[in-house]
């Protein structure tokens, strides 16, 4: 008879729910753990114990003692792209969009870089361009330029040590523009720097822009990363190095700072904010470059480049 059964186990009602030995159903249901991990995923496993001592290593090291790189970056649109190559910015590959109505910057464009050798040309549908650039007026045409590789600023000192003569290093405090560093590498380079030092963060880095604006000089002036400005100056105090901050209530006149004929760290500011507080407290001295016409700044660019110049004369 139904329900008086003495067979173990046996279903004996139509009701649904657990059965014995079946694990449970639906909500209830027990799950598995799931394939094995891998032995670096595994808590406590000596592989896992490595691959974490690993990447703290990797971590702790400074990133520019890796090479540190900028991300590629896209320029887009025709002029900007004819101008980019006309100035020798690096490129890496020339995108064209396919069935594009030319002109004379499309084909000026391609002809510079056919001129190199070394960048690809490639033809791609709008839809990539659009993927690629994010959406941007690309008008049919985009060069990609690789990662700037940065060096390290103890990187600069080794380069005065070859080349024989006392470093000079500029400094840039807060600079957030592509531009005014691109001027400050022009200057360096032509006064007889050996490089220039930025900040990793809140920084301007080497963009297409910068290259332009150091008209090629950035391809033999070393730009140096430092993770943290404040430390890079005090590692080059250490090294001999008198760290010279332009301010516009500095405490002398540029023409009596006696350091600029030794070795010498200039930093400069933004020209809106200046040198940060604790940047300007590391400095040795802080130095004002006397503007009788009564402007209350100057950009970043200018300001080094008068540095240098008086520091290139007292050199001899």
């Amino acid at each position: 008879m139904p329900g008086n059964s003495q067979r173990p186990n046996r279903r004996t009602s139509n009701k649904k729910g657990m059965q014995v030995g079946s694990g449970g159903q639906r909500r209830k249901a027990l799950k598995g753990k799931g394939p094995t991990p891998p032995a670096e995923m595994r808590t406590g496993h000596v592989k896992k114990r490595a691959a974490d001592a690993r990447a703290r290593r990797e971590a702790a090291r400074p990133a520019a003692r890796r090479g540190a790189r900028s991300a590629a970056e896209m320029v887009v649109g025709r002029n900007p792209v004819v101008e980019a190559l006309r100035a020798g910015v690096p490129a890496k590959t020339l995108y064209v969009q396919q069935f594009l109505e030319s002109d004379d910057r499309v084909t000026e464009a391609i002809k510079l870089a056919m001129e190199r050798g070394s960048v690809n040309l490639l033809e791609a549908s709008k839809a990539e361009l659009d993927r690629l650039t994010g959406a941007l007026h690309h008008q049919g045409i985009v060069l990609q330029v690789p990662p700037y590789e940065y060096a390290h600023p103890d990187d600069l000192l080794d380069a005065a040590h070859d080349a024989g003569r006392p470093p000079l290093i500029v400094a840039l405090d807060g600079v957030t523009d592509p531009r005014n560093l691109g001027a400050v590498v022009r200057s360096v380079a032509a006064f007889g720097g050996h490089g220039v030092v930025v900040p990793e963060r809140r920084a301007a880095g080497m963009t297409a822009g910068a290259w332009k604006t150091s008209a090629g000089t950035a391809a033999r002036t070393p730009v140096a990363r430092a993770t943290n400005l404040t430390r890079a100056l005090q590692a080059y105090q250490k090294a001999g190095l008198t760290v010279v901050g332009l301010a516009a209530d500095g405490e002398a006149d540029l023409a009596d700072v006696a350091a600029l004929d030794g070795p010498l760290v200039v930093v400069v500011g933004s020209e809106g904010r200046g040198l940060s507080r604790l940047v300007g407290e590391t400095c040795d001295i802080r130095a004002r470059i006397p503007m009788p016409g009564g402007a209350e700044s100057l950009n970043a660019g200018v300001a080094a480049g008068i540095v240098l110049y008086e520091a290139a004369r007292r050199r001899g």
